[in-house]
């Protein structure tokens, strides 16, 4: 962290930029990360889906522990069928 004309600067953990508007996010786990902007956070935090490699922004789709960007990715990864829908708020069995 810096000073620079009366601002705090925070330095972007991704890029390294000092930045008066970056900020902070917490993890469910606790960690806490700095970033200046929301692309650098997704780059550094957002799921990779485990089919199409795509970072998921969105919902996405969680089956047994594993990813997914969408339905489609996640029944052509695992073979499932019908029971993976994509919803938001749906919750894996």
């Amino acid at each position: 962290m810096s000073f620079h004309g009366g601002f705090t600067m925070a330095t972007c953990e991704v890029c390294g930029n000092d930045y008066w508007l970056a900020f902070e996010v917490r993890t469910v786990s606790g960690d806490v990360h700095t970033f200046d902007s929301f692309e650098c956070a997704a780059h550094k935090l957002a799921p990779i889906c485990e089919h199409c490699q795509v970072k998921i922004l969105g919902h996405g789709v969680e089956v047994s522990g594993r990813f997914f960007c969408c339905g489609h990715c996640a029944r052509s990864a695992t073979g499932e069928g019908a029971e993976i829908r994509d919803a938001v708020g749906a919750r894996p069995a």
